[in-house]
Order: C-alpha cells, then sequence, then structure tokens
C-alpha cells in the first residue's frame, strides 16, 4: 500500500525533510560568505566564537509556523533586530543543543518540556564573528511565554510556508566601510526580518525546501 506523503508545511512534513537533509553532506560552510564572497569584512571575524540558537517550529494544525523574537532596543549589539532565540555556547553547556534550550528559556521562557529537538543544521558563519549552529526544533502549543525585558522585546510567529516561499526572500545591501555588504531579508506582517537570521532561514530553505 503507498504511503500517503505529508501535508506540505505541516509538522509532519518537516519532521521528514529535516530527517532527509540530515543525510545530505553539508558541502561548503554556510554563512554570510555566501552572499559577499571574497569581503574584506570577512578577513577580520577570526577567531570565531561558537553559539546556537533554536529554530523552534510549532505545530499547529492548520500549518506550521516559526517563533521567532525581536532583541530589546537596549541592547548594545543588534538591538531591535528580528533573531532566533539562542547565543552564546558556554563552557557549561553539554552541547549546542542545551545551549540553544537554555537561551531560549532564559530570553523567552519557553519550557523544555514543549520543546522536542529534531536535529541540526550545517554551521553558519556570520560576518559579526560567530559560528551558529541552528538546532531544529518541534514545538507542541500550549505554551506560554515569559519575555525577559533585558534581552527582548517581543515575539511573534511567521507561518512555515511564507519562510519556506522564495518569493518572499528579497536581496538586500548596506554599505560596509565604503563597500556594500549584501544580505537576504523577508518583511512579515511589520517586521523586518534580515541579516543573519534570515540568512539561516535562507539555508533552511535551501537544505530542506529547495
Amino acid at each position: 500500500m503507498d504511503q500517503v506523503a505529508p501535508v506540505p508545511f505541516s509538522i509532519a512534513d518537516f519532521r521528514a525533510r529535516a530527517a532527509a537533509q540530515a543525510k545530505l553532506q553539508p558541502g561548503d560552510e554556510f554563512g554570510d560568505h555566501r552572499f559577499n564572497p571574497g569581503h574584506p569584512r570577512l578577513k577580520h571575524i577570526k577567531p570565531l566564537r561558537d553559539a546556537a540558537v533554536l529554530i523552534p517550529v510549532i505545530d499547529h494544525a492548520d500549518g506550521a509556523t516559526v517563533l521567532l523574537t525581536k532583541r530589546a532596543e537596549r541592547l548594545r549589539s543588534h538591538s531591535g533586530q528580528v533573531a532566533f532565540p539562542g547565543g552564546t555556547i558556554d563552557p557549561t553547556d553539554p552541547g549546542p543543543e542545551a545551549a540553544a534550550l537554555r537561551e531560549t528559556f532564559e530570553e523567552i521562557g519557553l519550557d523544555r518540556d514543549h520543546v522536542e529537538i529534531i536535529g541540526r543544521m550545517p554551521d553558519y558563519i556570520s560576518g559579526s564573528g560567530y559560528r551558529i549552529v541552528p538546532v531544529l526544533s518541534v514545538v507542541r502549543p500550549g505554551f506560554s511565554l515569559t519575555l525577559n525585558a533585558d534581552e527582548v522585546d517581543g515575539a511573534f510567529e511567521v507561518p512555515l510556508r511564507f519562510l519556506m516561499d522564495p518569493v518572499n526572500h528579497a536581496r538586500d545591501s548596506r554599505m560596509w566601510n565604503d563597500l556594500e555588504w549584501f544580505f537576504y531579508e523577508m518583511p512579515y506582517g511589520g517586521q523586518r526580518i534580515w541579516g543573519v537570521t534570515a540568512g539561516i532561514i535562507r539555508t533552511l530553505y535551501e537544505r530542506l525546501y529547495a
């Protein structure tokens, strides 16, 4: 008897794609350098600092969504930007998954009992000097969030269907020391998703949905 394919952009479909991409060879390093080959900014980012982010995909019956945060305006770096929950991997963290879960709970109070880790993406090298491990997860609905006002100003959901549609992946740029720096952006619901966060989303699309 033929198996029925999962509904597109459902959690079952996301799980299947995540499992399939885990068997692929990483190939070239992923990161901002793919959009800015040979850029002088990239010569100043070593040694890289290790970080991890959680990609929280929420299991809604009418279609999965991705949970994102808006960093606090008071932060000294990347203030006000849309981001995945996460941060630097501490020496006491058993691994990237533990770091991503810890940082997520510290930032938005998402209890790990609602989070199931299902894998990870290849490391993403950011132009700001981080080697980021994107940790894939499925989030069970019914959770409540407690935002840490020192770190985030808000949290919101974006349909996975929207983020995995390349039509919504625009290219943009800004000047850096009189040189152009390119990145992706994906505006949604009044929020500007861009930079490293959009780069990781683009990588997710290329690995799982392209």
